[in-house]
């Protein structure tokens, strides 16, 4: 961070809790957004072009691993600000769905808030925010998506192209989680789906509080028997402002999860915002279903301290 803007930080007058937010003539809007997103603010949007704050540190000493670790990506006076930009400005959802294994179905409800935003490489959308078709440029067939996919609005799109540009790969989709308390998880899993493609690259952001983000090998299937010991579960306590980049076979390889918490600073809320890129229409199906669903939108109250359900307008069923 340059000392001009150190300086002039320190001569400025304290800045109120509440990110001053650009007026609305200047907001991400789109036919699918509940309400539209103002710009990030100008000090954000600073902050944003120092990043990465720090060098990412290469993690590849364990079997199939291959992770960028950047202890923080987003600089240190900014990262706050930045979160409470986007919990206060982003609309969230509280999924449930359905799955069935054999004749049982069970109801899942997401033990956190969602959203998402992005389209698969098949289609993009142009300036007017219509989806047009990736090979021939014209408007998209209606019964493409069953979804309503949605652009990525400019706050996060200014992190995305900083990403990017700081790691090499390309990304179309923006999934943001909310884990309002230390109750809110995600259990093991692997972002491996086919519509991917082989070893793909995941940029994994927090914001907020701090925490534990797990690893651990996937058994290895062809011998039956337990990773070996070098292997072994990993454990990284993520601070508000980092990044992990997982690329290469760790996706194929390792399971990741956020366990439940207790007590500490949990509780306060942490941001997981995650860029990463689908190939087909697939993904962009998926990714709606189970970050968006058919429930309804939910806002961040600055009185109350906690997310609130709000009246959007819009149809949000996939």
């Amino acid at each position: 961070m340059s000392n001009k803007r150190t300086l002039d930080s320190f001569f400025k007058p304290p800045e109120a809790k509440k990110p001053k937010l650009a007026s609305t003539e200047d907001a991400s809007g789109h036919s699918t957004y509940p309400f539209p997103i103002p710009q990030l603010t100008t000090s954000v949007s600073e902050g944003l072009g120092f990043a990465p704050a720090n060098e990412g540190r290469q993690i590849n000493d364990q079997l199939d691993l291959d992770l960028l670790y950047f202890q923080p990506y987003i600089p240190k006076d900014v990262e706050r600000e930045l979160f409470n930009f986007l919990r206060q400005e982003l609309f969230f959802y509280r999924v449930q769905y359905q799955i069935k294994r054999g004749s049982i179905e069970t109801q899942i409800n997401t033990p956190r808030f969602t959203t998402v935003f992005g389209v698969d490489e098949s289609s993009y959308f142009a300036r007017d925010g219509s989806l047009l078709d990736s090979k021939n440029h014209r408007p998209v067939p209606s019964d493409r998506y069953k979804c309503r996919p949605r652009p990525i609005p400019s706050c996060l799109e200014a992190l995305r192209k900083v990403t990017e540009g700081s790691t090499g790969c390309k990304f179309n989709f923006c999934l943001v989680n909310y884990y309002a308390s230390g109750n809110d998880s995600i259990s093991f899993h692997s972002d491996d789906e086919r519509f991917l493609g082989p070893d793909p690259a995941i940029a994994s952001f927090s914001l907020g509080a701090k925490r534990d983000f797990l690893m651990k090998h996937k058994p290895i299937t062809r011998s039956g028997e337990e990773p070996p010991a070098e292997s072994k579960s990993l454990k990284y306590p993520l601070a508000s402002g980092d990044m992990i980049l997982m690329r290469g076979k760790t996706q194929s390889n390792w399971l990741h999860s956020i366990p439940k918490r207790k007590g500490g600073e949990s509780d306060r809320g942490r941001i997981n915002i995650t860029f990463r890129k689908a190939l087909v229409r697939g993904g962009t199906e998926n990714y709606y279903q189970y970050n968006v669903g058919s429930g309804g939108v939910y806002r961040w109250d600055q009185t109350k301290q906690e997310m609130r359900p709000v009246n959007s307008g819009v149809e949000d069923e996939v």
